[in-house]
This record gives structure tokens, C-alpha cells and sequence, in this order.
């Protein structure tokens, strides 16, 4: 690893990052900033590892914010409520969120902030359906 390098989890659990492997190897260790701890290796190498080696949007920051969760929760729960009532129907698989379900959720936060927005034209819907333009 290149002297200096940074280093997050950005995974789903705390053992993305070997940091008792990490402390085998480590020479010394002090706190640059807030969130920040920097290995001096034994081979002089410097690693500067975010939030002690937890989830990084949840140990250096304030996580997700309850106004991005209350949509996911509400996805989750009526995604749940879908594939219990449909669970004859569909193949053992993983599923995309039902469009109705999704685009309802979305339409009921935006009602909740009096939020208003255009509907999209046939050219929108057609470049967001596609990958010919953009990314």
C-alpha cells in the first residue's frame, strides 16, 4: 500500500478492514483530526484509517438522515406487504421494488414537503429508460 493512503469502510459490516492485522503492523498510532487515525507500519508506511474502521457514513458522519429512511422503510415495508400477498406468483429470485410501489412513496414525501413537480415528457421518460445518452 502507497505511504499516505486512505482507507473507509463503505461496506455493510465492520470487518471489511483487518484491524488487528493492521495493528500487527503497526509501529505507531496517534489522531490526526476528528474520525482520522493514522498507522506509522513498521516499514515506515503511513495508512490513515476513517472512523476507526466502522461503517463510514455511520461512524463519521451522522448517518442517513430519517429523511431519506422513512422513504427506504417505507419501500421495505410495502415491498414486504407485495410479496407476501403475491408470493404464488413470483419466482424465487432477487426483485426490484414494484415501479408503483416506488414511484408511491416518492409521490407521498413530495406531497409531505408541498413539493410540486412537472410531469415528465415522452423525450424524459425515453432518455431515463435508456442508456444511449450519458451515463
Amino acid at each position: 500500500m502507497k505511504d499516505g493512503a486512505i482507507v473507509a469502510n463503505s461496506g455493510h459490516f465492520n470487518v471489511e478492514l483487518d484491524l488487528d492485522g493492521l495493528g500487527e503492523i503497526t509501529k505507531s498510532k496517534r489522531t490526526v483530526r476528528t474520525f482520522v487515525e493514522e498507522h506509522t507500519l513498521k516499514n515506515g508506511h503511513r495508512v490513515n484509517v476513517l472512523g476507526g474502521g466502522r461503517l463510514i457514513n455511520l461512524a463519521a458522519a451522522e448517518g442517513h438522515p430519517s429523511s431519506v429512511m422513512d422513504m427506504s422503510f417505507a419501500n421495505q415495508s410495502l415491498s414486504a406487504e407485495y410479496m407476501s400477498k403475491n408470493h404464488e406468483n413470483l419466482e424465487i429470485d432477487v426483485h426490484n421494488v414494484p415501479r408503483d410501489i416506488d414511484e408511491n412513496v416518492a409521490k407521498l414525501k413530495l406531497q409531505a414537503l408541498r413539493v410540486k413537480i412537472d410531469k415528465l415528457t415522452p423525450e424524459q421518460k425515453k432518455y431515463l429508460s435508456s442508456w444511449e445518452i450519458g451515463t
